[in-house]
């Protein structure tokens, strides 16, 4: 891995957003090694100590992400994995925002979020596979891991992105496909 990176590219990961991650694993140095020799590999790294992962279909997920950008506080890391958008999130996520969603009656026949997506929560005892950190195409990071302690968001900052982007799903009935190069997120902009 670089130690550098361009300002204007937010989806490569850094030494320091590549330690946070590894640190999530039992052997850090171990993840770290893997991917010195490998770094394009993908890794599996424990979910529920230092991150939760919300997974969500990609094109509701960069609803989601739009969201959390335009009108909220920014997003933490965010990762594209096979399909599925991966927003890490603060640890307790994933045992709390079912919760939420149960309370907002999420995916409910007749309710307001009518049709959307269930939103996978992995917390303590899952694992989610994670891209490399120099992942550039296909599995990707869209907001990289920078520092060594990212900001996550909590339940609440997700559930009320995944509500904003469920009525915005409501409002546009047919849409185009996503841009797979759309939107870079910039980190800089985080409130």
């Amino acid at each position: 891995m670089s130690s550098t990176r361009n300002a204007s590219d937010v989806s490569g990961v850094t030494p320091d957003g590549a330690t946070w991650l590894a640190s999530a694993g039992a052997h850090p140095r171990s993840t770290l090694s893997h991917w010195g020799e490998r770094p394009d590999a993908p890794a599996v790294l424990p979910c529920g100590v230092v991150f939760d992962v919300v997974s969500v279909p990609a094109l509701f997920g960069r609803r989601m992400l739009d969201r959390m950008w335009e009108e909220g506080p920014g997003s933490g890391p965010v990762a594209e994995f096979r399909g599925r958008m991966l927003l890490f999130a603060a640890p307790g996520t994933a045992q709390r925002l079912p919760a939420l969603l149960e309370w907002e009656e999420w995916g409910t026949h007749g309710s307001r979020t009518d049709g959307v997506p269930p939103l996978l929560c992995h917390g303590a005892g899952d694992a989610v596979t994670v891209p490399s950190p120099t992942a550039r195409s296909g599995s990707r990071w869209l907001v990289a891991p920078d520092t060594r302690r990212p900001w996550l968001p909590g339940p609440e900052v997700l559930l009320w992105a995944a509500v904003r982007a469920a009525r915005a799903a409501v409002r546009i009935s047919i849409s185009p496909p996503a841009d797979q190069g759309a939107n870079v997120y910039d980190v800089s902009r985080r409130r």
